[in-house]
């Protein structure tokens, strides 16, 4: 398995998050965002023990190479 970064928040103030990464291996992306933890929002989703929910902002879609016009061989 290879994860590879497809691109990070260029509006995040530390450089570190949000980010999204392709894995190679499942042919899925991986993405790294802020944790949800407000209660009321939470309580409006039916989420398994085994997930969980990050926020990650609009502007991150452009790293998507569905959107961007790419392809998917980061």
């Amino acid at each position: 398995m290879a994860l590879h970064m497809l691109g990070k928040d260029p509006n995040s103030p530390d450089g570190k998050s949000p980010t999204v990464y392709f894995d190679d291996a499942t042919d899925n992306y991986v993405l790294q965002g802020w944790k949800v933890k407000d209660p009321e929002r939470l309580a409006q989703m039916d989420i398994p023990e085994h997930e969980t929910v990050i926020e990650f902002p609009r502007r991150m879609m452009q790293f998507f190479p569905e959107v961007n016009g790419g392809g998917t061989d980061a």
